[in-house]
């Protein structure tokens, strides 16, 4: 998630931001830190969830709440690993807790129209927004694969993220997510 989150702040266009929220133009951007160099500030900066959503103990914080309320009717966890092994399984369990009934020869449609191919064709269409936020709306959909930060951080950095996140989750939590 982290490595997406970094490839997602790459291609927010900062100035329309600030524009659109009305706040003072920011000054030059500074150039983003190597994949590497930022994936070990994000594992290991000290922050609240409150100060930085987006930082690991913010993440943790909304990954925990909604895992305490997995069991409530209106709360469903779905696993982006779950979404590319068996997309047509996972749309209809979504489907089937949302109490969607979808005649079986629409289903082969809407998984073709779901994958993540077919979504990143028509990205100019699905990542829509107020204009110019991102910068290219096909690098909304960069990849549509797990695990990245495994090929960018060494087993010890691994380790010490792991180490970390112990604390800030129950262990079936962290194995839910943490999927080998």
């Amino acid at each position: 998630m982290a490595v997406s989150l970094y490839h997602h702040y790459a291609n927010l266009d900062v100035r329309r931001i600030s524009h659109l929220a009305r706040r003072p133009e920011p000054g030059p951007p500074a150039p983003m830190a190597p994949l590497h160099d930022w994936l070990l500030t994000w594992t290991s900066e000290d922050t609240t969830a409150q100060e930085h959503p987006d930082s690991l103990p913010g993440v943790m914080g909304h990954l925990r709440d909604a895992w305490s309320r997995q069991t409530e009717p209106n709360v469903l966890l779905v696993h982006y690993d779950d979404l590319s092994a068996d997309l047509d399984g996972e749309m209809r369990r979504v489907a089937g807790r949302l109490g969607i009934a979808v005649p079986d020869p629409i289903w082969p449609d809407l998984v073709q129209a779901a994958s993540f191919d077919s979504m990143r064709s028509r990205a100019d269409y699905l990542a829509q927004g107020p204009p110019g936020i991102l910068k290219d709306t096909a690098a909304f959909f960069r990849r549509g694969q797990s695990r990245s930060a495994r090929t960018v951080l060494t087993p010890d950095e691994r380790a010490r993220y792991r180490s970390r996140v112990t604390g800030m989750a129950p262990p079936d939590l962290l194995a839910w997510l943490h999927r080998e």
